[in-house]
């Protein structure tokens, strides 16, 4: 088992509104989804860290554009070529070793242990990397769970998106959460539309609000804290269903249900 007390997770802002994830010892490093290298290669170079992994979740092309560029980068530098971890279920040729439902990476530098969990939905083939270094654990979950809300669904169905979301939620409390894009306060916005009297997100809006005044990433967020504030894993919940029924009628309160209607209005809500 990994220390973590040697192991740094930082986010690297690229994009609009990107965060590619860097783990590292002080020497190595993996990177999650570097869809831009230029960031990537600023931040390797100025730390001086030998990037030796790449984890991939997806196929869209914020989440993978950087890798060629990040391969081609490292054999400039005579570097042995990064391992490219991707999804087995798309179609991404950059991809090196192919990844399905609980199989683990075990990475000797920097030395780290991830499990894979599948969550599609987002697109058909996602995954998910799971690092439990020690007390803190960590998820990699690219565009399924954000702060406060989730993915899109471009591929999957709702069903889909559900037990993927449950999967996540039923993670150690404490795990944090490390998604791909920064969306929190828009998502907020949207989360107060069905739950204005959540007096957890209400405090939530106003730590966000702050901390994005001062240029600082709302994310990492923990599993525990989603469960208080995003509707998306509070689909059980009397009032997110009461607010869903409000906004349009539904056949049932299935959670599926109550999801796939929660994402829709999100999908057209004006923040």
């Amino acid at each position: 088992m990994p220390d973590d007390n040697l192991l740094q997770v930082r986010s690297i802002a690229a994009y609009d509104d990107n965060y590619i994830w860097l783990i590292s010892d002080k020497h190595c490093a993996v990177i999650v989804d570097p869809g831009d290298a230029a960031p990537v290669i600023k931040h390797l170079t100025e730390h001086h860290l030998t990037l030796t992994t790449i984890l991939i979740t997806h196929h869209h092309a914020d989440h993978i554009g950087g890798v060629a560029d990040l391969l081609t980068w490292c054999e400039s530098l005579g570097q042995e070529k990064p391992v490219v971890y991707g999804p087995a279920h798309e179609n991404i040729a950059v991809v090196t070793e192919r990844l399905i439902e609980s199989d683990v990476v075990s990475i000797s530098r920097p030395a780290c242990e991830f499990t894979v969990l599948d969550v599609p939905g987002h697109t058909s083939g996602h995954i998910a990397f799971y690092l439990n270094a020690g007390q803190q654990p960590h998820v990699f979950c690219g565009d399924t769970l954000f702060a406060t809300g989730c993915g899109r669904l471009f591929e999957g169905t709702p069903a889909q998106m559900v037990d993927s979301l449950n999967k996540l939620k039923n993670l150690p409390d404490q795990t944090l959460v490390h998604c791909a894009h920064e969306y929190t306060l828009s998502n907020i916005k949207f989360a107060l539309a069905v739950e204005p009297k959540n007096q957890e997100l209400l405090a939530w809006q106003q730590t966000a609000q702050t901390l994005r005044q001062k240029g600082v990433p709302t994310v990492p967020t923990t599993i525990a804290h989603e469960k208080s504030v995003n509707p998306f894993l509070r689909c059980e919940e009397s009032s997110v269903i009461e607010s869903v029924k409000q906004h349009q009628a539904i056949k049932d309160t299935h959670p599926v249900t109550v999801f796939a209607h929660l994402r829709s209005w999100k999908d057209t809500f004006k923040a």
